[in-house]
């Protein structure tokens, strides 16, 4: 599978330069094969990207600004979605790749198919402690609750409605 990017070699904008620079050197840092293609310099490139650029992802005027990715023939996104996935470690979901092993993205799948299958612990690599199932984590934050006249009440309810009620006594000697 070969990841492309549809990039303006001659682009006078400097922020879609910076765009096009930031997702080139992400894929790169990260050994992502790809292959560039200039819309600015081959107008086959520049009409293959355009058509192929779903309608709902396409600007109002209907003409989508580079970078623009996809894995084949498939579209990945733009740059704001590129960046989004950069931001929550996705990039290789977002580019429709297997994650290599050790790395986050990697670590993260594997975590989040440990608990849809059930998994009761989840291990942390980064320290040596196991996390409680939300079950017992719900059950230790409800003994700081107490109930009062069948209602459940925590103690930070508790402590606003004493403060509440210390107001009110204060205006009523007044």
């Amino acid at each position: 599978m070969v990841i492309k990017v549809f990039l303006a070699s001659s682009s006078g904008s400097t922020a879609i330069k910076k765009k096009q620079q930031d997702v080139v050197g992400f894929l790169e840092a990260l050994k992502i094969d790809y292959a560039q293609l200039d819309i600015a310099s081959n107008e086959d490139n520049r009409a293959w990207m355009r058509e192929n650029v779903p309608g709902e992802k396409k600007p109002t005027n209907g003409i989508p600004l580079p970078p623009q990715i996809f894995n084949e023939e498939m579209y990945c996104g733009d740059y704001d979605t590129f960046f989004d996935a950069k931001e929550d470690n996705t990039v290789y979901e977002f580019l429709g790749l297997t994650p290599p092993p050790g790395s986050k993205e990697a670590q993260q799948a594997e975590n989040s198919q440990k608990l849809q299958n059930g998994s009761v612990t989840e291990e942390h690599p980064d320290d040596d402690t196991t996390r409680k199932p939300a079950e017992e984590e719900e059950q230790e934050e409800a003994e700081g609750d107490k109930v009062e006249d069948n209602h459940l009440v925590s103690e930070a309810e508790d402590e606003l409605v004493s403060e509440e009620e210390e107001e009110l006594r204060e205006l009523e000697e007044d």
